[in-house]
């Protein structure tokens, strides 16, 4: 018998997948560079918005938050609201399955949302969903809310990945327990597939998806702290889609024909957190003078490359309940001035923490940050560190705390006032919360607590604006600046944009074709 070539073999082969034989096609993999290794992946235990875009290819949440900022049905088909506002009923999707091939049930979504509120588990981002009294399951599809108190916000606060659903099956299996999970197990487009701690996460196309299929077959999310790097990554074609670039690269990045840049605008607060219970800023004059020490401005155009808008409120001007506060204008006569009288004495030293990675040029704006503190007469030591760490140190409770200033950023799941409020609120102070300024009013308090209750929007929208007023005035923060959200992606995929809580959304990115 004559052999056949090796050679001959192959060419065959290769010749049968490009004219639709039966060999299998290659996967298609979107690799995607972020700056920071998420300190979780259970949703219920989610503090930044980076972990949480990472989990929303897994796991799902009753509503979702569309392109224009509307909630939108996605595991719940339907929702209503009882007359008094105090029952939220849902209506669950039909032949909806985890990835552990359990179906999703109101007694499923009734042990996520009692998992939320068992102070057993570790949920920083609680206070959304305290007004809920108990929850009901009314049939197999159907789950009942009911509430202490009406919650106008409630319904769009169901979209965070907080309250992402996760298989109740799941526990006591591959590592997860009640408290913490670990391998999350949700209904979503990709099943969580491995993780190697401070390099990249791997997800796989789940087959049974219940809505629209996704294009790629896998996810990779990679762990790219320098911002350099990631560039380089996607200039190189070693990546699809980046965050945060370099800033100053942006403009040659919007001549570059082989990428894309959007530049999306965002509801981020960027702002130095002052430990207002730990000298040498317990008065409200020492931290008045900080937010006159800094030239925003000019941070702005030299450092972001305009790439921000200064904050004018407590809250940025997307948010429902945004009233235009006023300024701290750069004037480093008045901060030394209000230093002193503050009794704050020129050489006092000082730490400030800043993430790398997290945020726009972050430890680049904390460095120029640190230099204007400097010329208003403090010596200040700028110091970094991973985020994991970086957020275990800055929520540790207040008897352990010692942070003076740390940089961070606030971006409310939903476009309520209501979360943006959480950072000034006292029932927040970590571990409960993240309000990191341990900043205690109780005219404040009294007026976040009336406003989460009432549902008339005017109301609402008055006691929001008085707040935001005492707040100003008391500076609980150096307030910077309104983050825009840069995303870079090849020019080669397609169908890439954003939502306006800072989250990217390439769930159904494919190839220009």
């Amino acid at each position: 018998m004559r052999r056949i070539p090796v050679l001959a073999i192959a060419i065959v082969l290769a010749l049968a997948v490009v004219h639709g034989g039966s060999a299998a096609p290659a996967p298609t993999t979107f690799r995607i560079a972020i700056g920071i290794d998420p300190d979780t992946l259970d949703p219920a235990q989610t503090t930044t918005t980076t972990a949480a875009n990472v989990l929303d290819y897994v796991v799902e949440t009753l509503t979702t938050m569309d392109p224009e900022g509307k909630t939108q049905p996605l595991l719940a088909e339907s929702w209503t609201v009882s007359p008094d506002g105090k029952a939220i009923t849902f209506k669950l999707r039909r032949n909806v399955r985890f990835h552990d091939g359990t179906p999703l049930t109101a007694q499923a979504v009734k042990w996520n949302l009692d998992r939320v509120l068992d102070p057993k588990v570790r949920v920083p981002i609680r206070a959304p969903y305290v007004p809920i009294s108990r929850v009901e399951v009314v049939d197999p599809l159907t789950v009942r809310l009911v509430l202490k108190d009406p919650a106008a916000y409630l319904v769009a606060a169901m979209t965070w990945t907080t309250v992402g659903i996760v298989s109740p099956s799941s526990v006591g299996k591959s590592g997860n327990t009640y408290e913490n999970i670990v391998h999350p197990i949700g209904t979503g487009p990709y099943v969580y597939q491995s993780r190697v701690k401070g390099e990249r996460i791997v997800l796989d196309k789940f087959p049974r998806y219940w809505g629209k299929k996704p294009y790629y077959d896998r996810v990779v999310v990679q762990v790219v702290p320098e911002a350099t790097s990631r560039e380089s990554l996607l200039l190189a074609g070693q990546v699809e889609m980046i965050i945060l670039p370099p800033a100053a690269d942006i403009p040659a990045l919007q001549r570059n024909p082989n990428v894309k840049v959007l530049l999306a605008k965002g509801d981020r607060s960027i702002f130095i957190a002052i430990n207002t219970q730990r000298p040498p800023f317990q008065r409200k004059e020492a931290r008045q003078a900080l937010n006159y020490a800094i030239n925003k401005g000019a941070i702005i155009r030299s450092i972001l490359f305009g790439a921000a808008d200064p904050l004018d409120a407590p809250m940025p001007p997307v948010l429902f309940g945004y009233c235009r506060t006023g300024t701290y204008p750069y004037n480093p006569s008045k901060a030394k001035s209000l230093l002193a009288e503050a009794g704050v004495s020129v050489g006092t030293e000082v730490e400030l923490l800043a993430p790398t990675g997290r945020y726009l040029q972050d430890f680049q704006a904390a460095q120029a940050i640190a230099g204007y503190l400097r010329e208003a007469g403090l010596r200040v030591n700028v110091r970094t560190m991973d985020w994991p760490s970086y957020i275990a140190t800055i929520t540790k409770p207040l008897p352990e705390n010692q942070t003076q200033m740390h940089l961070l950023g606030w971006a409310p799941a939903y476009l309520d006032a209501h979360q943006q409020m959480l950072q000034f609120w006292s029932t927040q102070w970590p571990p409960a919360g993240l309000a990191t300024t341990f900043y205690k009013n109780p005219r404040v308090d009294e007026l976040i607590e009336t406003a989460s209750k009432e549902v008339d929007p005017e109301k609402r929208k008055d006691l929001y604006c008085q707040a935001s007023k005492i707040i100003w005035d008391e500076a609980p923060w150096i307030f910077l600046w309104v983050q825009r959200f840069p995303i870079v992606y090849s020019a080669k995929v397609t169908k890439i944009s954003s939502l306006p809580n800072e989250k990217f959304y390439a769930v159904y990115a494919e190839p220009v074709r």
